[in-house]
């Protein structure tokens, strides 16, 4: 049983630890080396800033940006990664590349392009959206548990995709939020469901029925007849006649 637990754990959290021990490494060989590696973040619409795609993720301003996105880089992966293993990795990859591209376009950016877009603050809200997401569009109340687990934690944050704070990259917030929301509606009929119940299946079915039923009524043609009965007197005549 302690191994089983031991390797699902790992599984689950392996991942995200990696990512998150990537970023602290990165920070720490940046202040020792003086490396100046913000200049590979995202700096919008310029050739150099592509770079900012794959890099920006791992570089930080300072301990507190990077520890302020540590944990919630922890706890959303293994959530994700928990709970939607199947789609897991593709989510993730999806999350990543859109919200760092879209950033590249649409990010702020000063007439030299000396603006870099720096931090995971991207992929926080894209998975915190996810995540929530995910639970609502299957209406699975284990996974409905945890989108209102991820809005108790991180709900507040909801706030950074509007421009009140204008040293923060709320474009990174904003960009990572609306993948977060596509890829959780493009992959909603993949990965954990809700179980389907038999009496579910057969009350459709009978609606259908009752649905042909009253559309087969009204495509039937109306017949009506029409009887023709003469007057006696005309028949009296008419032996009157004969005689």
């Amino acid at each position: 049983m302690k191994n089983f637990i031991s390797k699902s754990l790992f599984k689950v959290g392996a991942f995200p630890l990696l990512f998150v021990v990537l970023m602290w490494a990165v920070f720490f060989l940046d202040r020792l080396f003086n490396l100046h590696l913000t200049q590979l973040g995202t700096s919008a619409r310029t050739l150099k800033g592509l770079s900012g795609i794959i890099f920006s993720p791992f570089l930080h301003s300072d301990l507190e940006h990077l520890a302020s996105n540590s944990l919630p880089m922890l706890v959303l992966g293994m959530l994700t990664f928990y709970f939607y293993r199947p789609i897991a990795w593709p989510a993730f990859i999806w999350i990543y590349f859109m919200s760092g591209i879209w950033l590249w376009v649409g990010g702020r950016n000063t007439p030299g392009g000396d603006m870099y877009h720096i931090g995971a603050s991207g992929l926080i809200y894209g998975a915190a959206v996810f995540l929530f997401f995910s639970g609502v569009f299957r209406k699975h109340k284990p996974l409905m548990v945890i989108s209102a687990l991820v809005l108790f934690l991180y709900g507040g944050m909801m706030w950074g995709i509007f421009p009140i704070k204008q040293e923060i990259s709320w474009e990174a917030h904003l960009f990572g939020a609306i993948s977060g929301l596509m890829v959780a509606y493009n992959y909603r009929k993949e990965g954990p469901q809700r179980k389907e119940y038999e009496w579910e299946n057969e009350e459709e079915d009978e609606n259908e029925f009752i649905q042909e039923e009253e559309i087969s009524d009204l495509n039937e043609p109306t017949t009506i007849t029409y009887y023709f009965i003469p007057k006696q007197e005309e028949k009296k005549e008419e032996e009157n006649k004969k005689d």
